[in-house]
């Protein structure tokens, strides 16, 4: 029988998935270690509201991806320990959205910084 929903239950359990990822997953601390002085640098910026919504969210959208590639990951990995190339297929693309992620940040980043500097 399915449990039924409850909000601190499930905030919990995500929470727990976080210190999971943090333990567990060497690339998110690396991630992490980047993105938050990259948000506190944020702050000290002069751009508009939208500009710094959009240079934090693009982060935030580095960890959520990554957070799916480790589940995707885990989950290739609970099915089978033996090389398959549909396995590997499952986690080079897993790998490639945390890729591409990563250039969409560089990019936002890239545009708002080169602007703000081309301003002053």
């Amino acid at each position: 029988m399915k449990p039924k929903y409850h909000l601190f239950n499930n905030a919990k359990y995500a929470l727990e998935g976080i210190v999971a990822l943090f333990k567990n997953e060497s690339s998110f601390r690396i991630e992490l270690y980047i993105i938050i002085p990259a948000i506190i640098f944020s702050f000290f910026l002069k751009i508009s509201f939208l500009e710094h919504l959009f240079l934090v969210g693009v982060l935030f959208l580095i960890l959520i991806v990554e957070a799916l590639n480790s589940a995707l990951e885990a989950c290739v990995d609970l099915i089978t320990n033996e090389w398959h190339p549909k396995a590997k297929m499952a986690k080079d693309c897993a790998s490639a959205a945390v890729f591409l992620a990563v250039l969409l940040a560089l990019f936002v980043w890239g545009f708002v910084l080169i602007r703000l500097f081309y301003a002053l």
